[in-house]
């Protein structure tokens, strides 16, 4: 029997991917839009009016939820991490209120969350038991946890902590590129920061794996097992784009420019290590940043 799936934050880099993999692989997909439908496999929510008609969320098997403003897309302003917060807490929260009042509800609800959680930490090993941190996205995923967690009362609760997702078509990465061909990458702060980060590829096949294995449920560090610092995420990137990464951006220039999105984006380390998934025998296609980056950016 073809099982259903329901995603939302399907038009941002990951929902888009996990929509086209997942219709791959054989999952009937729909969709939540903030536009009227144009297919019947497309909802109309509005989490900011808290506009969802539970009768349309009938019979998923699983509810795959991503959506949110993006975090590294201007300054932190106040208002800006007040939609930060607003659009990850408002929509989780809606989502898994009208799930509770469906008749047949999903067997699994996985939601999105990232390894600001841990906050900046040196050196230190970050495993799924490791006690938050602080600052504002320590804060912002343990409300963003909290609402996605009230979905136990109805299914198994998968909560992704994300790394730095790697593709050349959107996030982190894309915003790298620009500089670096021009011969103007270079290290953060004093590059001694470590960087967790999962190539796109990987975190799909997470994502299928999370749907199809029972066991797996609760928080789920969903980075690469290889955990460089920023120094050798430098080097690694420049080799493979054949460009020079002599140059440095200090801490205190970041921090005018960003202010505390520098602190908490760029310079924070945050050795995350993927020990559930490691445990479950998941078996990463891109383990070492080399190859990750080398599979995303052969053909540029």
């Amino acid at each position: 029997m073809q099982r259903s799936i329901l995603i939302s934050g399907a038009s941002g880099l990951i929902g888009s991917a996990v929509k086209d993999y997942l219709t791959e692989k054989g999952y009937r997909v729909s969709i939540l839009v903030r536009r009227p439908p144009k297919s019947d496999q497309e909802i109309f929510w509005n989490p900011d009016s808290g506009d969802l008609d539970s009768t349309k969320l009938e019979s998923f098997y699983g509810v795959i939820h991503l959506s949110g403003a993006g975090i590294a897309d201007r300054r932190w302003t106040e208002h800006r991490k007040y939609i930060l917060k607003k659009s990850r807490i408002k929509s989780t929260t809606l989502l898994v209120d009208q799930l509770k009042k469906v008749t047949t509800k999903p067997t699994v609800f996985i939601s999105a969350s990232g390894v600001g959680f841990y906050g900046d930490r040196k050196d230190e090993i970050l495993t799924e038991s490791s006690a938050r941190g602080d600052g504002f996205l320590s804060d912002l995923a343990i409300e963003w946890e909290g609402a996605a967690n009230s979905g136990k009362d109805f299914a198994r609760v998968v909560i992704l902590r994300l790394g730095m997702v790697i593709s050349k078509d959107g996030g982190a990465l894309k915003k790298m590129l620009l500089p670096f061909k021009f011969g103007l990458g270079g290290v953060l702060g004093s590059g001694d920061q470590f960087m967790s980060w999962i190539h796109i590829k990987d975190l799909l096949r997470v994502i299928v794996f999370a749907i199809e294995t029972p066991a797996i449920k609760g928080i789920v560090n969903t980075v690469s097992p290889d955990t460089p610092t920023n120094l050798e995420f430098t080097k690694t990137l420049g080799e493979i784009l054949n460009r020079p990464t002599f140059l440095s951006a200090p801490k205190f220039l970041l921090k005018i420019l960003l202010g505390q999105m520098a602190d908490e984006l760029l310079l924070a380390s945050t050795r995350v290590a993927p020990e559930k998934l490691t445990n479950a025998e998941f078996k990463f296609q891109f383990p070492q940043i080399k190859d990750a980056l080398s599979e995303e950016l052969s053909n540029l």
